[in-house]
């Protein structure tokens, strides 16, 4: 009996971790002292996060305090795509950040490529923003796991419904 075992690699973040820690950046910001009076406001919305603060050292401080604590809800700082800095009223610099979530084409190949060079046994295939990765062994769908973590790609990536 030859059954083959199979995971899929994605790109995505939990969207109720991402409220809580914008929620705590929120907190954070209006308790510290150097922010508290900048009447900083962080808007997320479907696929953005709008920043609107003081100027350009305010909004580098709400970046860390942004990265500290998605890093606490084990979000990972690569789903973050800064857009540009943009002036706003008076003094006021607005910056829209791109949540990313999804494996574009160009990911999705990498992954496939080295998939297929490394590891002859396993098979990867590509189903729109997520990649398949099929085997008969087990043993060999770990070690994909783990050479893909070792990688640095531009995306999180996560690895589900490992069956």
């Amino acid at each position: 009996m030859a059954s083959t075992y199979s995971f899929d690699i994605v790109s995505d973040f939990d969207h109720q971790e991402l409220v809580n820690a914008i929620d705590q950046a929120e907190r954070e910001i209006k308790a510290r002292y150097d922010l508290k009076d900048t009447k900083t406001t962080i808007e997320l919305g479907k696929d953005t996060i709008e920043i609107n603060t003081n100027g350009p050292l305010a909004l580098d401080a709400i970046h860390s305090v942004l990265h500290t604590k998605a890093a606490k809800r084990n979000l990972s700082l690569k789903i973050f795509e800064y857009g540009k800095v943009e002036s706003a009223s008076g003094s006021r610099v607005r910056q829209e950040v791109t949540l990313k979530r999804g494996l574009n084409a160009e990911t999705a190949k990498q992954l496939s490529k080295l998939i297929r060079d490394e590891f002859k046994k396993v098979q990867a295939s590509i189903q729109g923003d997520l990649v398949r990765v099929s085997a008969k062994d087990k043993d060999e769908l770990q070690q994909v796991i783990q050479r893909l973590k070792q990688e640095d790609f531009p995306v999180a990536l996560q690895f589900i419904n490992y069956r």
